[in-house]
């Protein structure tokens, strides 16, 4: 199956929060609306059962970070053969994906822009260009717009229209120059959206 292309509003009310698919659209709209699922009798769905409860926390993250369900299953397998927690192993794979970083370094408004600013090449990852949303960044990993004016000048806007970027401190934003530095692993704690990991282990292992 295909990306979804339809609304993403649809997407945050189905989870019950912000996903943060608009980028700074996100934070207008009718909150209390977007609390409530989809569809004109969402006020007769039943309580979940514990498998809807554990489906749910794993369509939540698959589609914050915008994944497919192949992918998801592929990093959740990664995780398992890593040493430590399941689910804080799989968040970091995660967290990892280039258009998460060019998201979170303000280079993007949202991660759906970050994917479109990447497969169309304007990004380059230690001085190559990369075009693929899903490359892991590794630690020293130096990201940067492409040397052409009209990256360039697309990343600067985006980083002037964000203002004083608040950048967590397993990155490093250069504003002067459009780049940004992978300084060290991301943890549990730089994860932004809620989640109980737990569950989609479970859901994952079932």
């Amino acid at each position: 199956m295909g990306r979804y292309t339809g609304p993403t509003d649809r997407l945050s009310r189905r989870e019950g929060i912000n996903l943060m698919l608009k980028g700074a659209r996100s934070e207008s709209g009718k909150v209390e609306r977007r609390m409530q699922p989809p569809g004109m009798h969402n006020w007769r769905r039943a309580r979940g059962s514990e498998y809807r409860l554990r489906l749910r926390e794993k369509q939540k993250v698959k589609r914050y970070y915008g994944v497919r369900d192949r992918q998801f299953m592929n990093l959740f397998h990664q995780a398992r053969r890593m040493k430590g927690d399941t689910g804080a192993a799989m968040l970091s794979l995660l967290e990892r994906r280039l258009d998460n970083v060019i998201h979170k370094l303000g280079m993007a408004p949202s991660r759906p822009a970050a994917r479109q600013t990447i497969a169309h090449g304007h990004v380059y990852v230690n001085d190559r260009r990369v075009s693929i949303a899903s490359y892991r960044v590794r630690v020293g990993d130096k990201i940067a717009a492409k040397p052409s004016d009209k990256s360039r000048a697309l990343i600067r806007s985006r980083l002037e229209e964000l203002g004083e970027p608040r950048v967590q401190n397993w990155l490093k934003l250069d504003p002067a120059k459009l780049t940004g530095e992978i300084l060290a692993m991301p943890t549990r704690d730089d994860v932004m959206i809620p989640v109980e990991e737990n569950l989609v282990v479970e859901f994952c292992n079932r």
